[in-house]
């Protein structure tokens, strides 16, 4: 499935309503939860009401990602044990504070996926602390599985002995910081999420404000918020034509049967193409 990232919305594993009702959600990623949203005498019926619902793929729209526990946990294993199936287009991985932490998940990954025969899961991580944030490049580029990485405000803001506000002033360096990895390493950013559901003018604002940073999109927790962010993450000028000239160019390059290629010095491949085709398909 091409893949966006303008919306990411958290779905509670352990809720069956829940899990039914995202199917006709229009986010560009639906995230099956695991971590935050679950209790821990819930999380191993979580997982078993997650993979029932990937054998449902067909049924929804969105992209479908799980999010795990996370590595300090130690639950992380026997989350991917259960969700780890066809159907699932990736994991968003919570408070990533190093690249060793990744490894250790990847050589999960590639058991489960050879036992399973499946193709490579995409890997999402979330920077929550301050040990993530300085080591958001190094996790960003780590490799193709990243495709993208999650600003994750509350947890950062814990983790400094900081009082979360809606401008947050005690994140601003990490917020500012994260799209520039992430850009640097060729991957998406995804903003922190907006959380007073009611407020939807400032949640258009913060939006607009993250955009201006180089996020991609946002992490959504309502349903009623993914429109305001569709509409604010909307592709620029400068994207649309970048995407125009990557179709043009990788058709190009398929007819002369290369599977990849370069746009401007920059490597691009199937995964480029269809993420440029599906923003064309955006803006059409």
């Amino acid at each position: 499935m091409t893949q966006l990232f303008r919306s990411l919305i958290f779905v509670p594993g352990n809720n069956p309503r829940f899990l039914e009702k995202a199917k006709k959600l229009q986010a560009d990623i639906v995230c099956f939860d695991l971590e935050d949203s679950v209790p821990d005498n819930e999380k191993i019926s979580a997982r078993k009401l997650i993979k029932n619902a990937l054998k449902s793929r067909s049924e929804y729209s969105s992209s479908i990602f799980v999010r795990t526990n996370s590595p300090l946990s130690g639950k992380i294993p026997s989350d991917l044990k259960e969700i780890v199936q066809k159907g699932i287009d990736g994991i968003v991985i919570p408070k990533v504070n190093n690249v060793s932490e990744l490894k250790k998940i990847q050589k999960i990954l590639s058991g489960l996926e050879k036992s399973k025969k499946l193709k490579p899961i995409q890997i999402i991580p979330s920077i929550e602390s301050a040990e993530g944030v300085v080591n958001s490049y190094p996790i960003a580029s780590f490799g193709k599985r990243v495709t993208a990485i999650v600003f994750g405000i509350f947890d950062l803001l814990n983790d400094l002995g900081v009082e979360y506000t809606k401008d947050a002033p005690g994140g601003k360096y990490s917020r500012y910081k994260i799209p520039v990895d992430a850009a640097a390493a060729g991957i998406s950013a995804i903003d922190g999420i907006w959380q007073d559901l009611h407020d939807l003018k400032g949640l258009k604002k913060d939006c607009n404000f993250g955009k201006s940073l180089g996020y991609s999109g946002k992490s959504v927790i309502h349903p009623d918020q993914i429109s305001t962010v569709h509409k604010s993450f909307y592709p620029n000028k400068t994207e649309i034509l970048w995407a125009k000239k990557v179709c043009k160019v990788y058709l190009e390059s398929t007819k002369k049967g290369k599977g990849a290629t370069t746009v401007d010095g920059k490597m691009i491949d199937e995964v480029h193409y269809k993420q440029a085709k599906a923003l064309l398909e955006i803006v059409e």
